[in-house]
């Protein structure tokens, strides 16, 4: 007699492909953190302000899919510079890492 078959596993609960920030979704940790070059037009003009991006954050917690959501044309690439450096510690949700969606601000001050 042939022993019975095992039943079919449960399905796994499916993950998103990506999160956003917000709720219960908690920040990605930045783990490292590359600053800006100030341009030096930038400087000679005397513009300061604020580039906001958004991003996503992979699985690994590098920087992808970064684009401008606002800032000052002269600050905006030397930003978008930066935070293609940065790396984060990866987001978890149930017990898996996730790629998550969120906003970063990067500030130009002349000191």
């Amino acid at each position: 007699m042939d022993p019975l078959p095992l039943p079919p596993a449960p399905p796994r609960a499916k993950l998103p492909q990506r999160v956003r920030v917000g709720g219960s979704v908690q920040h990605a940790k930045l783990i490292r953190q590359v600053r800006p070059r100030y341009p030096p037009l930038a400087v000679q003009a005397r513009i300061q302000g604020t580039v906001i991006l958004e991003a996503t954050i992979s699985e690994l917690g590098l920087v992808e899919d970064l684009r401008v959501i606002k800032g000052h044309p002269l600050l905006t690439e030397r930003a978008l510079e930066a935070v293609r450096q940065w790396r984060y510690k990866p987001t978890v949700l149930n017990g898996m890492p996730v790629r998550v969606v969120t906003r970063i601000t990067v500030r130009f001050n002349l000191a």
